[in-house]
């Protein structure tokens, strides 16, 4: 990155880019499996109510896939801006 207007766009993107990505975590584990829960329980998935399952074992599925997410998201900024490896 040549110049300071190049490397705060890219900032700029990141950031953005982490912070959709704990929005969707944030829906995922607070959102559904704690103050959607009551809403959730006549959904059943795997032995269990869609609320629970989500509180349990549904937000560390969603954050595996963010991780996988973020890191094809960060490749392709990365080349955008030039700063691939």
């Amino acid at each position: 990155m040549a110049d300071n207007k190049s490397a705060s766009a890219y900032w700029a993107a990141n950031v953005r880019i982490i912070l959709i990505s704990l929005a969707v975590w944030f829906v995922c584990s607070f959102g559904l499996g704690i103050i959607l829960r009551p809403v959730l329980k006549g959904i059943h998935i795997g032995g269990t109510d869609l609320g629970f399952w989500f509180a349990q074992n549904g937000s560390i599925y969603v954050f595996l896939v963010l991780i996988f997410a973020y890191a094809a998201k960060m490749n392709k900024v990365d080349r955008e801006f030039g700063v691939d490896e």
